[in-house]
């Protein structure tokens, strides 16, 4: 029985089908068609009660989504080992296949785990590595692999050794020496973010890879918060290993996530989970994890099919206009100081902005509590602020009304 062969149809993918087969302007003219995104924004079904810009924590996924992972949900529970093992989970192969066409690599590359820590961390503990070798990271990293490597110092001996980055750099090159310099003839494996949670910064990543390829280094990045935000394949990156969620950006189910190895490195990269010799060049061996729902990888085929129909050069042409238009709004005051550079070629969406003489946990208080506008705060060692998020499905007006919030609190203060 073929399930998702093909995409469900429904009346949100035939409407996003409609409005899209009938555009054709440049991104940046689609970007600002209020007329093309309203319709998007219909596509979701959403508290509007209240503005979301904590998208890159979790994004609400779009109906057509939602309705398929309720419809196998159902199928499934009629008799789970029956209809879930033997009519869903073979249907993984289809959404299989269509991650590895949104990234461009070859489908036997791809595994769909269940988030982007999961990803990751089957790369940071699967390598052999002896005690003193170090593990390079940067202070920009998310917690998550920091507590996993840190893990690995106390079981196995290795050292984490953390670049210090510069904060909203005025080049990219800036982000490459420091990893550079880190460099030692103990480095055995390099973690680093495509696009850093804590403030959107876009690192060089091909050049990173290279760099560590010169050097016979492995390089792990961490896609979590680029992966459909960002307009890029592969070839743009030329990793090894790259791990990535899929609730944020693709607004997949939420639990669902991806891990690319490159063929030739799935040999030798263990698992976290056992698996039979037999699968030690398999892909699959990274999905070993026992019993688990059907219906959420599954479902990954309509936010992908949504994805292709808006288009990603579309879509970050979009989001890069939304963040342009409440940061162009607010940055000329003196109170406000961004610690994310506003070129696009260093960040999109994810934006992290403070104002002086406020903390960021009573501001991103005062926003929800006054405004019903939810963002979430940033502390790190070398800035604090409040990160923003929007995505697809945000309007103009809740855009204006941040933007309206933001100039109230620098002008007349919280309190």
């Amino acid at each position: 029985m073929a399930t998702v062969a093909g995409a469900y149809r429904n009346d949100t993918l035939n409407l996003v089908e409609r409005i899209v087969g009938r555009y054709a302007a440049r991104p940046e003219e689609a970007a600002q068609d209020e007329a093309f995104w309203t319709q998007i924004q219909e596509a979701f079904t959403l508290d509007r009660t209240m503005t979301n810009f904590n998208n890159g924590g979790c994004c609400p996924s779009p109906r057509v989504v939602e309705e398929t992972l309720k419809r196998y949900i159902d199928y499934s529970n009629q008799a789970p080992s029956f209809y879930m093992w033997r009519h869903l989970e073979p249907e993984v192969e289809s959404v299989r296949r269509r991650l590895a066409g949104v990234f461009g690599v070859d489908a036997e590359e791809i595994a769909i785990t269940r988030n982007a820590s999961e990803s990751l961390e089957t790369c940071l503990l699967g390598f052999d590595l002896e005690p003193g070798d170090e593990i390079l990271t940067t202070n920009l990293d998310y917690p998550r692999m920091i507590t996993t490597i840190k893990q690995r110092e106390r079981r196995d001996g290795v050292r984490m050794v953390q670049a210090k980055m510069p904060v909203a750099p005025p080049k990219l090159s800036d982000l490459i020496d420091p990893i550079r310099a880190a460099i030692t003839p103990k480095t055995k494996v390099i973690l680093v973010s495509q696009v850093s949670f804590l403030n959107g910064q876009i690192f060089p990543i091909k050049a990173i890879c290279r760099m560590g390829k010169e050097r016979g280094i492995p390089v792990i990045v961490d896609g979590a918060h680029a992966f459909a935000h960002l307009d890029f394949t592969h070839k743009d990156l030329e990793c090894d290993y790259y791990g990535s969620s899929l609730h944020k950006w693709l607004m997949a189910p939420v639990g669902t996530g991806m891990l690319y190895v490159k063929k030739d490195k799935i040999e030798k990269l263990w698992g976290m989970y056992a698996c039979d010799v037999a699968q030690s060049k398999d892909i699959r061996k990274y999905e070993e994890i026992g019993t688990h729902p059907a219906a959420n990888h599954n479902a990954i085929a309509e936010a992908i099919t949504f994805h292709e129909l808006i288009g990603q050069t579309r879509k970050t042409a979009r989001l890069r206009y939304l963040r342009s238009r409440w940061a162009d709004r607010i940055k000329e005051h003196p109170k406000v100081r961004f610690h994310t550079n506003l070129h696009p070629e260093h960040s999109c969406a994810l934006t992290t902005v403070q104002i002086d003489g406020i903390e960021p946990a009573k501001l991103a208080e005062w926003l929800w509590e006054k405004h019903r506008i939810f963002v979430t705060g940033i502390g790190h060692e070398s800035f604090n602020g409040i990160r923003v998020t929007p995505n697809v499905y945000t309007t103009l007006q809740e855009i204006d009304r941040f933007a309206d919030a933001m100039l109230k609190a620098a002008r007349e203060g919280i309190g």
